[in-house]
């Protein structure tokens, strides 16, 4: 077992003590502490650590979130590949922006109530139990819905994203290898999402469905890159042009429709207030 304590930190720091400089001003210093993949399990107190930014430990066997309360100015922190199923104890980072969650075991997007600065959250790929998916609390989306620009829930057996709609400020979902089915269902939150340029949704059931990519490009005037390949003006123009023209003969075949409706409504009034049945001459004997 290893534990995330001063000491290590002090230990293994670049950093070098000056002449009659503490161990206390040495660690006030550091900005940045990487442990990434040294078997550590636990996060001791880090207060003495007033300027850390930014905190690599992914790849390590961490299983719950503590004693980051007091590091106030951390901006990145990066905790993908531990054994975290919750997530907690991060509401006093105000000045977080980058979250890497991705490869834990994290079943509920939480606990990020007055993270009004995160711009990027990364929860790609949890270890749910079969059948599971990733979900989210509406109370963490409201508070994210201003502040978030990158949004990875890739590989989490997610088939709605509806709820995203929220995140008005949204730039780039990444979403592949999901369970997302339904073309209406990301026509309606790409009407949502006005400021969302690039959107991965390769390896979804939906990218099969006729006219996927038509579709989605016709109902967002702001997507530029769509499952990895850019949207050229030239295909944008083409497909508004077929719409156009779809949209038109509809019309078209709707008013003819209408006028022959009212025709038909004209004769049948006419047949009606004057009476006219049929004449019937009879045959003339040989």
């Amino acid at each position: 077992m290893v534990r995330l304590t001063l000491d290590l930190i002090a230990k293994n720091s670049n950093l070098k003590l000056r002449k009659e400089e503490t161990t206390s001003q040495y660690l006030k210093k550091i900005t940045h502490i990487n442990f990434s993949d040294k078997n550590i399990d636990a996060i001791e107190e880090l207060s003495l650590c007033k300027n850390l930014s930014v905190l690599y430990l992914y790849d390590n066997r961490i299983s719950q979130i503590t004693n980051l309360n007091y590091a106030t100015n951390l901006t990145h922190l990066y905790l993908q590949n531990n054994c975290i199923s919750c997530i907690e104890n991060l509401r006093s980072l105000k000045k977080l922006e980058k979250l890497y969650l991705g490869g834990n075991y994290i079943a509920v997007i939480e606990g990020l109530e007055g993270l009004n600065g995160l711009r990027e959250l990364h929860v790609e790929s949890q270890r749910l139990p079969l059948g599971e998916k990733l979900l989210f609390d509406p109370r963490t989306l409201h508070s994210l819905a201003k502040s978030l620009s990158i949004l990875n829930i890739s590989n989490n057996n997610i088939d709605d994203i509806r709820d995203l709609e929220i995140l008005e400020n949204l730039n780039q979902l990444i979403a592949v290898d999901n369970q997302l089915l339904h073309v209406k269902a990301l026509e309606f939150l790409l009407n949502k999402l006005t400021k969302l340029w690039k959107m991965d949704l390769n390896r979804n059931p939906v990218c099969l469905k006729p006219k996927y990519r038509d579709r989605l490009i016709l109902v967002s005037k702001s997507l530029e890159f769509l499952d990895g390949k850019e949207i050229k003006n030239m295909e944008r123009q083409f497909l508004m042009n077929w719409k156009a023209s779809k949209d038109a003969k509809k019309i078209s075949k709707k008013r003819n429709s209408k006028n022959e409706d009212t025709s038909n409504s004209y004769i049948s009034n006419f047949e009606t207030t004057h009476h006219i049945v049929p004449v019937y001459y009879p045959q003339e004997s040989l």
